[in-house]
């Protein structure tokens, strides 16, 4: 891992394509996602077997695709009591946190006899996307926890959730197990970017979604970029990244471990530390030829930190702070001796994790606030996944007869402004046949 200065050439071209970032779709890749999208929504259960047979299970049926009650059960019986109790408290904590997100209807009466308000409500149904892991053998079961949670706060009725089935046609018992302690009500073995398009447009099986979360490999992330409008959806993610700032009171060994928990996601994800410290910086490198000789995904963190990663010496904590916020990366550690008074600086972030005792992998499982964040810079306009995503806002409008008399010559003043004359009509007419009385009151 290259280690690089602010002030030197390199260091220079390193930062600007760090803050330039961005998530390239080759057309080739969209083109085919594209054809997916349309033989799904022509074909339905028929062109979602022929792909998971294509790509999953050569011996998929249309009998597996919706996974039993009694499977589930059994799932119960395969999982190890400690993973219960680990998935029940990441359930708790994810829960308490999203329940501080909720949103409630609020009603205003206003003088004259205006009535406003804001009608919360749930959509009617959500898709929860999860990645299949390594053949099915890693189960993602925190991405589980993470998306139905916040859906199941918002109060969504309905939640589906969709996973690429393994060779034997199978899901793993822990995702089904987290599925069924996060309230989810049906569950599909099927993947990729015709699961995406499964939930948008439905099938015979599925019926469709209002709104799909959850990360994927680049045919699911462009499956829902092309889908957004004909459903919703949470975040148009790329790959993992984490950004570390850290001063000399850092121990080096754990900065490794967090930078190489970012790494062993993909060869594309971006693990960089910033420090003023040089000494630091060798340290941490030292720490990371070391803890890579034992890491099994060692290949995919080393290609990461070769292609993506990077040590940059700064030429203060101030300044690796202010950089921080250009790059806006999906998770920032704050790994300084003074954390919280070093807070206020930071301004763009998808999350941040302050002072030593707090890794990155924290968050990804039991902490509480959601790990599906927003990536490739995209923290500086977006937020994490939250309640709100499962929430539509419905406005509420209630003029009385004195209220119109009041404001009716404002709206016809700029309606006649804009040149829509029949936005003003329709104000002047109810002016003419509602007139306030002699009094002037309703």
């Amino acid at each position: 891992m290259r280690i690089l200065r602010e002030d030197h050439q390199a260091g220079q071209r390193f930062l600007k394509r760090l803050i330039q970032r961005k998530s390239a779709f080759p057309l080739k890749i969209e083109k085919q996602v594209r054809r997916i999208l349309q033989e799904v929504k022509k074909r339905g259960d028929q062109a979602l077997i022929e792909y998971t047979r294509r790509f999953d299970c050569p011996d998929f049926s249309l009998e597996d695709l919706r996974v039993s009650d009694s499977e589930i059960e059994a799932a119960y019986q395969a999982v190890e009591p400690e993973l219960l109790s680990a998935l029940r408290l990441a359930r708790k904590n994810i829960a308490d946190f999203h329940l501080r997100q909720k949103e409630s209807s609020w009603f205003e009466a206003h003088p004259k006899g205006a009535f406003l308000g804001q009608l919360v409500q749930p959509v009617e149904a959500a898709g929860l996307y999860v990645p299949g892991g390594t053949g099915g053998e890693t189960p993602l079961v925190s991405t589980v926890l993470m998306t139905a949670l916040p859906a199941q706060v918002a109060g969504v009725k309905r939640l589906v959730m969709v996973s690429p089935p393994n060779r034997e046609g199978r899901l793993h018992p822990a995702l089904l197990v987290a599925a069924a302690e996060c309230g989810v009500t049906e569950i599909y073995r099927v993947g990729s970017a015709w699961a995406i398009a499964a939930l948008a447009y439905g099938t015979e099986t599925i019926a469709p979604v209002s709104v799909i979360a959850g990360p994927g490999n680049i045919y699911v992330t462009i499956a829902k970029k092309l889908l957004y409008g004909e459903v919703g959806v949470d975040l148009v993610a790329g790959p993992s990244e984490v950004l570390i700032v850290a001063d000399d009171s850092a121990p080096p060994e754990p900065l490794a471990w967090d930078l190489l928990a970012q790494a062993e996601h993909d060869s594309l994800a971006t693990a960089v530390l910033f420090t003023p410290s040089a000494a630091l910086a060798r340290k941490v490198r030292k720490a990371l030829v070391q803890a890579l000789e034992s890491l099994p995904r060692r290949e995919i963190a080393e290609e990461a930190l070769r292609k993506q990663g990077g040590l940059l010496v700064t030429s203060s904590l101030e300044s690796a702070l202010e950089l921080a916020n250009q790059v806006a990366p999906e998770h920032l550690e704050l790994a300084v001796a003074d954390p919280f008074a070093w807070l206020p600086k930071i301004r763009q972030a998808g999350a941040v994790f302050l002072g030593p005792y707090t890794p990155e992998a924290l968050g990804d499982y039991v902490a509480g606030p959601n790990h599906v964040l927003p990536t490739m810079g995209a923290a500086r306009f977006a937020s994490a996944l939250s309640v709100s995503v499962f929430l539509k806002k419905i406005s509420l409008l209630s003029y009385s007869r004195e209220a119109l008399f009041q404001e009716g010559p404002a709206v016809l003043r700029l309606a006649e402004t804009e040149g829509l004359t029949a936005h003003a009509e329709a104000v002047r007419v109810r002016l003419s046949l509602f007139p306030p009385d002699k009094k002037g009151a309703a």
